[in-house]
């Protein structure tokens, strides 16, 4: 029996455009996703760097595209947060039959993104829907590593087959999965949240 949902934030709750980075960086050179690119947005996202240190690090990749340049795109995969999902994560948790938390890979830019397109007043609704609200920048952990999804479980008392844990990226339910969490890889486009409940 699931008595504990864990929700991933962009794509879920949030629409992201996550190719407008390699769309729009062109302009400034031709993006070659090398393994320090992938190193320093793993960094950024587990808060080892900070925002200047991130941008900083792209800038020596495309000297063309000025600070305010590389967080526009950056950000620019953030898209909108509909009413009706947040509308149905407050009806769920005030139903109160679940144990509500939400882990996300996240990172200082796209959370002050993320509060500027909801507003302060929505992004608190929707952060007080959740019992734990986990950013990988704050956790120092990031999916699909394994120790992720062990931090929720073990801060939580959370028992892992009554767990329950909702992401767009195949990879990461693939890991949760390994631990003996019920998992749902939602398909962008073709799925939606609020069809959880069907998914249980």
């Amino acid at each position: 029996m699931i008595k504990n949902i864990i929700f991933d934030f962009g794509d879920i709750f949030i629409n992201l455009d996550k190719e407008i980075i390699f769309r729009e960086i062109q302009k400034y050179g031709k993006p070659i996703l090398t393994p320090e690119l992938i190193t320093i947005g793993k960094a950024f996202e587990v808060g080892q760097i900070s925002s200047e240190t991130f941008i900083d690090g792209l800038q020596s990749y495309f000297p063309k595209a000025s600070a305010q340049d590389i967080i526009a795109i950056w950000n620019g995969m953030l898209l909108d947060f509909p009413d009706y999902r947040l509308n149905f994560i407050e009806s769920l948790a005030k139903e109160n039959e679940y144990r509500l938390f939400l882990l996300s890979n996240n990172n200082t830019l796209h959370v002050k993104e993320a509060i500027k397109i909801m507003g302060d007043s929505k992004f608190q609704r929707f952060k007080n829907c959740f019992e734990q609200f986990y950013l990988s920048h704050e956790i120092h952990l990031r999916k699909p590593n394994t120790d992720s999804y062990e931090f929720v479980l073990e801060k939580n008392a959370l028992d892992p087959i009554e767990t329950f844990f909702v992401d767009d990226t195949l990879e990461n339910t693939e890991s949760a999965s390994k631990l003996g969490i019920k998992t749902w890889n939602l398909i962008v486009g073709q799925e939606d949240i609020i069809q959880i409940k069907s998914k249980l």
